[in-house]
């Protein structure tokens, strides 16, 4: 029979859990191919109950992101602080990690993916994710030793998830594309990204982006 009532603090482990387990699955089998059902059913509860949570899977996909964003930080410092890796690898490590997100424990949104999140999040939802995702480009610049200024982090927002998405999106969405040079094309994105931030990094904000 199941449990009628659920204390505060149970009520916080099982929210916990629901997010935890749904990066876990979305991460190892894609965002797509994971469902409601996967994830309530993997922590133990029912589907009335998951929804007392999450209004919809959507909800519970940007908050599995927010999940993996101090992840992100934490690895991108240790990449920085690794006395082996010369800052250029380092930047460039932490990019190819992302870009192959799937194959390194991370989820990245595919065009599809994103279209079909966030129109349908709440505008108050979507604010909250664009506030989130600038602050973790600026955290990941700081890192870096790149000064953030609002120009950086939309820059630098906007090249990481370009080369992201190509990645994904070859050659399945991107039919015209060349998916013999993926590869090749991702290389020249992520140096050409690491170019762009050693630029940043000797150059003050008041000078331009």
């Amino acid at each position: 029979m199941p449990k009628v009532a659920y204390s505060e603090e149970e009520r916080k482990q099982i929210r916990q859990a629901l997010v935890t387990t749904g990066l876990e699955l979305m991460t190892r089998q894609g965002i797509q191919h994971t469902t409601v059902e996967q994830i309530y059913t993997a922590v133990g509860i029912s589907r009335t109950f998951f929804y007392s949570f999450f209004p919809t899977k959507e909800d519970l996909i940007v908050e599995m992101l927010y999940l993996q964003q101090p992840k992100l930080i934490a690895y991108a410092q240790s990449l920085m602080d690794d006395p082996e890796l010369s800052w250029r690898e380092g930047v460039r490590r932490f990019l190819y990690t992302c870009c192959y997100g799937e194959k390194n424990g991370i989820a990245v949104l595919s065009v599809e993916e994103q279209r079909l999140i966030f129109r349908r999040l709440s505008e108050e939802s979507y604010r909250t994710f664009r506030d989130k995702q600038r602050a973790l480009f600026g955290s990941l610049l700081e890192c870096f030793g790149v000064k953030a200024d609002p120009a950086r982090i939309g820059l630098f927002t906007n090249l990481s998830l370009s080369a992201m998405i190509i990645c994904r999106a070859i050659p399945e969405t991107l039919p015209l594309f060349a998916p013999e040079a993926a590869q090749q094309t991702i290389a020249f994105q992520i140096n050409a990204i690491v170019d762009c931030l050693e630029q940043f990094k000797h150059k003050a904000p008041a000078d331009g982006v």
